[in-house]
């Protein structure tokens, strides 16, 4: 574990590096590299080792305006991987992403995004992307919460999506957006051999002939929050009600789907010290709908003790409370850095029916995350938790909510 912990403060390190904003003062050339090397390990997607080699480009000003950032990893499932990712920052908050990824066995993908967070003068919110990728570490068990270890399975996600939203600001703080999303998958044999594949062992299961779902969704967003990368203070509630068609369901096409989260920060007075509580709840309601399109626990962003997609089935409960103590600032490469250790609990269950238990069977999984801030537009973590199927590790470029 220490080893695994090692190789994820480098990539923190090098997250907090590449995407600090720079200043005048900070830029001294116009382009800008580093190589890093990484590691890491977690439970759905084996250990990988390699290099990130970080390329900043900034204006005369010293503003950042784009990263690139090439990578070259082994990963001990699909082997060797490259990746080519592209950041680009334009006034007024836009940004534009690509990725692009090869990897020697099985593996690939294409991802673009755009978002402007205050078009026509920050009376509305655009936001669109599409990708294409296989996955294939993806792991399934079965539906419900019942399910054990010891069913684990393997299968490739082979996937194209594409999304719109469009929202219109009903004050500062309010927000209501309308959007589509296409969503087409296929399920093909996975990369962990040693396992299962999950079209034989569950071939009877809604979803395993895969998918070509058309989706509108109607969001409600209210956010009071003093930043939407960092924060400290605040509560942010987003809600959406969504309708959808399976053309490849001729007999229950449609189905719906729900969410309401809530989140809240209170920090002390100096905000040295800042408790953040956070509950989501959702519902799927339709018949046939495919298992991936129900809800799901496990991963980096609700039950952080199990790897992604543990559990599924229609409905879902969470609770995340998350205790976020700063430790220390100090200067990494010409930026001032922040760093918190964030001991949590995430508790949540996977459900079928409203008519029974709903306050009982929660799994509970502690944890703690260490993470690493350059304000007020970047964030690197690394989170562990426990679980009784052994816990799991987690690195990413935000926090988890």
């Amino acid at each position: 574990m220490a080893s695994v912990m090692f190789g994820r403060a480098l990539i923190l390190v090098a997250v907090l590096v590449a995407t600090a904003p720079w200043s005048a003062e900070t830029a001294r050339a116009d382009t800008s590299y580093f190589p890093v090397p990484t590691a890491s390990t977690t439970r759905n997607d084996g250990n990988d080792a390699g290099l990130i080699v970080p390329i900043l480009v900034a204006d005369e000003s010293g503003e950042l305006k784009y990263i690139h950032a090439p990578m070259l990893i082994r990963n001990s499932i699909v082997g060797v991987r490259g990746t080519y990712n592209l950041f680009k920052y334009d006034d007024g908050g836009r940004q534009t992403r690509f990725q692009a990824s090869l990897t020697e066995r099985i593996e690939r993908k294409l991802v673009y995004s755009y978002l402007d967070p205050a078009l026509s003068d920050g009376r509305y919110a655009l936001a669109f992307g599409g990708s294409f990728f296989k996955n294939a570490t993806s792991r399934f068990f079965g539906i419900s919460q019942q399910t054990v270890d010891e069913n684990e399975t393997n299968y490739t996600a082979r996937e194209v999506r594409a999304n719109w939203k469009f929202g219109a600001y009903l004050n500062e703080v309010t927000q209501v957006a309308i959007g589509q999303r296409y969503r087409e998958v296929r399920i093909q044999r996975g990369g962990a051999t040693e396992l299962p594949y999950s079209m034989e062992r569950f071939a009877n299961v809604d979803g395993m002939q895969g998918a070509a779902i058309y989706g509108h969704r109607m969001t409600f967003h209210y956010d009071t929050r003093d930043n939407l990368i960092s924060p400290t203070v605040g509560t942010q509630v987003t809600g959406f009600a969504e309708l959808n068609q399976n053309f490849r369901n001729g007999t229950h096409p449609v189905y719906t789907r729900t969410e309401l989260e809530i989140k809240k920060l209170f920090p002390s007075e100096t905000k040295k010290m800042i408790l953040v509580v956070r509950a989501d709840f959702q519902t799927t309601h339709g018949f046939q709908v495919p298992f991936y399109e129900r809800s799901s626990l496990g991963g980096q962003n609700n039950l952080r003790g199990y790897g992604t997609d543990r559990f599924i089935d229609n409905h879902l409960a969470v609770l995340n409370i998350e205790q976020r103590i700063h430790i220390m600032r100090a200067r990494v490469t010409n930026v001032m850095a922040e760093f918190e250790v964030a001991p949590f609990v995430d508790m949540g269950k996977t459900f079928n029916t409203f008519h029974k238990r709903l306050l009982k069977d929660y799994e509970v999984t502690p944890g703690i995350g260490f993470r690493g801030i350059v304000r007020p537009g970047t964030v690197g973590r690394i989170d562990w938790g426990y679980s009784k199927e052994g816990g799991a590790v987690f690195a990413g470029l935000d926090y988890p909510f």
